[in-house]
């Protein structure tokens, strides 16, 4: 798992991860991606959504983009999950950024999609694009692990099209815990049913959140370094303290916000002060140092941001 994480780390890199791909020995096709929707019958209610949500013009525009593009099928889903009759009922505001998280600036193809590693869509909370999770494998290309790729590669003049079955529900910071893997025991301790605390409810609020989020690896580390087997052995008050102690609430900051020798107050006045002195760290109140390995892994409602230690108040 510490393997499959650290590739997806040196995978990433910001704004790198999505660049063009367009192999140049490759025709052009004649029909750009609107037009291509167009002549595609199950992405027909598609090409209704982008009609009412006024992003015809965007996509005809030269690009290149990357497109995810549900299907018919997966709209009803959609619709219907959500408590709309039909697209009309959608607010053209929530439509225009549930479609927007489906397209990527550059033209990436399968086989340029990395094992694993996050990517900023279109669709924006403020000025910060939002992220999505893309992962490659065996089984193909899949988005925030549940949504699959069926129709890969479908290249058009501005870009190129990927089909998926289901819409890319717009995240929150609780749904990218939920979406990676590598924070499953980040989960497990929020949802722990003693802690008296709905974390899972706190952190799908307006917020907005700044998350720190520990990884799997960064809890294997703890267990080893208190000398415990498991975290059922950490008390409801300790565990409480401790995950408070990575979230800020109230404010969306940026790795580009951060500065050095900056003190940081979480939630429940605690505080800890950040180092960018060879990369950027974190000082938790016990004078440990924890580095920043994934930064701005943006949502809804706050930012995410993966460390390689759990921070001890």
């Amino acid at each position: 798992m510490k393997k499959l994480f650290f590739g997806m780390f040196l995978a990433l890199s910001a704004s790198l991860l999505f660049t063009a791909c367009k192999d140049d020995d490759d025709p052009t096709t004649a029909k750009n991606i609107v037009e291509t929707a167009q002549a595609t019958s199950e992405l027909s209610s598609l090409v209704a959504a982008l009609s009412r949500a006024g992003l015809v013009d965007a996509l005809n525009a030269p690009g290149p983009f990357t497109v995810f593009a549900p299907t018919n099928a997966a709209f009803s889903t959609f619709l219907s999950a959500n408590g709309f009759a039909t697209l009309e009922d959608v607010p053209v505001p929530v439509l225009q950024q549930i479609l927007l998280n489906h397209v990527v600036s550059g033209e990436v193809r399968a086989a340029g999609v990395p094992t694993e590693g996050y990517v900023k869509t279109l669709a924006t909370f403020g000025t910060s694009n939002l992220s999505i999770l893309a992962q490659n494998n065996a089984s193909g290309v899949s988005i925030n692990k549940e949504v699959k790729v069926t129709t890969a590669d479908v290249l058009t003049s501005n870009g190129v099209v990927h089909i998926v079955d289901k819409v890319i529900a717009l995240p929150t910071v609780v749904n990218h815990a939920l979406n990676n893997a590598n924070f499953s025991i980040l989960v497990a301790a929020l949802t722990r049913p003693s802690l008296g605390v709905d974390y899972v409810g706190l952190l799908s609020g307006t917020g907005p959140f700044t998350v720190f989020a520990p990884t799997n690896a960064a809890f294997a580390a703890l267990l080893t370094e208190l000398g415990l087997s498991s975290l059922d052995q950490v008390d409801d008050a300790t565990l409480n303290a401790v995950l408070q102690y990575h979230v800020v609430s109230g404010a969306n900051v940026l790795a580009s916000q951060l500065t050095n020798g900056q003190e940081v107050t979480t939630f429940g006045t605690g505080k800890f002060t950040i180092n960018l002195t060879g990369g950027a760290k974190i000082v938790d109140a016990r004078n440990r140092t924890t580095n920043i390995i994934i930064t701005d892994v943006q949502g809804t409602n706050g930012v995410v941001h993966a460390v390689d230690r759990v921070l001890l108040p």
